[in-house]
Formats: structure tokens, sequence, C-alpha cells
């Protein structure tokens, strides 16, 4: 093959000459363009999202409506990303969720309002909404997002501490806590006469032990029954009255040498215990399966699922976290294909939960329990309480819920967890030589159970676990 002309070389050379007099012409260009224009970029890059500048404009010119669309799209977000699901939840307005709030005080005959609490960078932003009235705004400057997580680390901490039970080391963050989050809307609460809270919550927030802040009198709990949701747009907010609802209650005492989990001695007489109050079915250890609990769900209809095991809600993805079966354990992703919103399931019950509490991710997990599973709502514990604790928080619970006559009140589930709550800071449910006491009567404890130290159960580690998530309806 020839050698190229010299006329050839010469062009191509001219060619490569101007193209890199381009490419170096161009970068000029851009930079020149990117200085001038920096303070504008770094100013869109940090508009989105709740910390942005964005919901900043939203808030200072009062639009709550729009901050309310923003949090519950946001939220939204967050959940279908961690859970890897695109729930499709219809989008509700300030003005829907009032209204909402509404209805269910008349059919509840219990106020309920709803607080979402955003932190951020410079400030906490609390957002009230209560029946049939307008949105409200209360900015907490003091409460910066690095100051507020802080507290909230040290407050959990305190409570969880076993060797700190006969102390009251948890009051100034428990103190602290309420200052900023429930006093600067306690005026409206009370002239609005508001009974039952329902918490939406920003990253960080959203495995508070809420009911054990405390206004240096007494403990929220004294005062509201609570609830945490992921977002109202995800909150089944119909009522049903709980009284002739069937119970599928399962448990183990033991478990395969498979699952490598500590016994839960006081599983049979928690089960007992409820199959005593409510129809339905038990079903203990070897029978405590997952393709069991399905076949009971095909024959009957249950409108309460209690599982009395070791469940935990861990960081990394929703295939971490799970709940141990007798051998088996449901991952927290698997949840959903159980369809156990068809048919409807009122209530799921996890009574020996432990929770990664501060992790973004077990977080999601947690509060996210009711929307993954499918159940209207959940009740599930932040950090394993003692097998004896639990049990006697559970009993007080069924008991509590249990409405005996058509004539009676509405029982809600949230209330029902306040009122068993309330008995345990009261005195009223205790554990002393061997007997159970509960609000009402007394029942022996099997020699296998471990004493507990404390005679009592008022300290909120016993307590303060608990929480209704989802509907507290």
């Amino acid at each position: 093959m020839q050698d190229k002309s010299p006329q050839h070389r010469q062009k191509h050379a001219t060619q490569k000459k101007l193209k890199t007099a381009l490419f170096y012409c161009l970068t000029a260009i851009f930079f020149c363009w990117s200085n001038a224009n920096l303070p504008t970029i770094a100013q869109n890059t940090n508009r989105g999202g709740l910390n942005g500048s964005e919901m900043r404009d939203i808030l200072d010119r009062g639009d709550l409506s729009e901050a309310v669309t923003r949090i519950e799209n946001d939220w939204e977000e967050d959940y279908q990303k961690y859970l890897e699901q695109d729930f499709a939840a219809r989008t509700k307005t300030a003005e829907a969720i009032s209204k909402t709030l509404s209805r269910l005080a008349v059919q509840t005959q219990k106020k309920p309002a709803l607080i979402y609490a955003i932190p951020r960078t410079d400030q906490l932003e609390l957002i009230l909404i209560l029946p049939d009235r307008p949105p409200i705004l209360r900015s907490v400057p003091s409460a910066k997002q690095e100051t507020l997580l802080s507290a909230v680390k040290e407050f959990s901490s305190e409570i969880t501490n076993p060797v700190k039970l006969n102390t009251t080391s948890y009051l100034k963050p428990a103190q602290q806590l309420y200052e900023w989050i429930i006093a600067p809307l306690e005026t409206d609460l009370q002239t609005a006469k508001i009974e039952t809270l329902l918490f939406c919550v920003g990253e960080g927030l959203r495995t508070v032990p809420l009911a054990a802040m405390h206004d240096g009198k007494q403990f929220l709990i004294q005062k509201y029954s609570l609830a945490r949701i992921p977002a109202f747009k995800f909150t089944d907010s119909n009522y049903a009255n709980l009284r002739n609802t069937k119970v599928l209650a399962m448990g183990a005492s033991i478990f395969s040498e498979t699952a490598n989990k500590q016994p839960l001695p006081a599983v049979p007489l928690e089960l007992s215990a409820i199959a005593r109050q409510w129809p339905g079915e038990s079903f203990l250890n070897e029978d405590f399966t997952i393709v069991n609990l399905q076949s009971q769900r095909v024959q009957q209809r249950y409108g309460i699922i209690h599982l009395a095991t070791h469940a935990e809600f861990r960081p990394g993805t929703p295939d971490n976290s799970y709940i141990q079966f007798w051998d088996t354990r449901l991952r927290l992703d698997q949840m959903r294909d159980l369809k156990w919103n068809n048919p409807p399931l009122e209530l799921l019950v996890l009574s020996a939960c432990r929770t990664a509490l501060g992790d973004k991710e077990a977080e999601l997990g947690f509060a996210g329990l009711a929307l993954q599973s499918g159940a209207k709502s959940a009740l599930a514990s932040l950090w394993y309480v003692s097998d004896a604790g639990t049990l006697a928080l559970m009993t007080e619970f069924y008991q509590q819920l249990k409405t005996n006559t058509p004539k009676d009140p509405p029982m809600i589930k949230a209330e029902a967890l306040r009122q068993a709550q309330i008995a345990a800071i009261e005195g009223k449910v205790t554990i002393d030589n061997g007997q159970l006491r509960s609000s009402r009567g007394e029942t022996f404890l099997p020699l296998s159970i471990p004493k507990l130290d404390s005679k009592d159960l008022s300290h909120p580690y016993y307590w303060a676990a608990f929480s209704t998530i989802g509907s507290p309806w």
C-alpha cells in the first residue's frame, strides 16, 4: 500500500489542530459559564427534599397545604424505595385529612389530630392538622437537626439500659423532647380537646419511644393515645368495631435447632391468656409455621394475627429484617406475598420485636410494618422487653381491647394500648411472688419464667417499647 501524499498528511494535521483548538475553546467557555453560574448550580442541587430551599420557601410563605402534599410525597418515596414497592396511594390534601379526622372523631368518640415533625438542619418544623380546621405551623429553632437527634439517641439509650431500671435517668431527654415536639402545640391540642395523636415524622424520629416523652408531671401516653404512621395516604381511615373479631394466636417457647434462637418461656401463657378472652385458634412451637398460618387464614377469617416470637428490624435492605417462625424466617420483603389484606387484617401483633434504633433502614422497616404486611394496624415493640414484662403488657392490652356489650363505647386499638401502658405506670399490672396481677385478676406464672428484678413494671423500659403502627382505629 502506498504512503499517503504530503498534501494529504498536511490536511490531516490541520484538521487535528482545528479539533484540538475547538476542544480547548469549548472547555474555556464551559469553565467561564460554570463559574458565573456556580451559586445557581449549588442552589438548585440543594432545592429538593424536605431539607432543601424549596420547602423553606413553602413554609416561609405559610402554604401549609402545599407543605403537607410535599411531606406526604417525600415520605411515600422513602418507603417505596426501601420496600421496593409501588403502593400507588392517592394523595391526601390537608383539607381532606382534616375532614377525615372529623369523621373519625364522631365514629370513635375520640378526637384525633395529626402531627408532622420535620427535622431540618436549622430547626424542627411541626405541622398540626386538627378536625375541621386549617393546619397550624410551629417552628422550633432550638431543635436543630443535630441537636434534636442527639437528644433522641440519649433518650433511647437511657430508657433501654437495664442497669438503670431503678432510676429516672431518662427524664431529662424525655422532657427536652416533649418541650420541642409537643409543648409548641399543647395549647392548640387542649383547645380542640384532642385525645388521639397520629405522628408522621422524618428520619431519625421514626423509632422514638413517643409514649415516654414527659411534661414534667406525667408521660405523654397518660394524656393521649398514640400511633405512628408512615404517611396519612397509607393509613386506613375506616373504623371497625373489633368486638366479634377472631384471633389467630401463634408463637414459640422453643425453636428448632436450625433457628438458633433463645427460648421464650412465657409464650404458652401469653397464647392461652388471649385464647381465654377471644374466639379463635392458637398454635405453639412445631405448629407455628408459615404454611399453617396460611392454611388457617384460608379456613377462617381472622381479624387479628398475634405472633409471639422473635422479630428483628435490622439495618440494610428489607431481606435483613424478619419474623422468626418455628424453623423458618419470614423476611420483611416476603410479607406482602402472604396477602394479609385479603381478607382484611385489622391488627398484626408482634410481641417480641427488636429494632436497630437510630438506623434509617431499620426505622423504615419498623414504621412501615403495617404498610408492608397489608394489615390495617400493627402493634410491635422497639426493643425486646423481658419475657414476663411482654406477657404482662400483652395480657392487659387484650383485656382492654375487648368490649363486653354492644352498648360499650368503642375501644380503638391505640386506646387499648394506652390503657395497658397506664396500668403498668400506675402499678396495676405487676409481677410479684410468681403471680401476674392485671386489672382483671391474678395469674400464676410457671417456674420457667425468669423472675424480674423489679416488682413493678412502671419504668418505661417495660411499656414504652410497645407502639401502634398505622391506623390507631
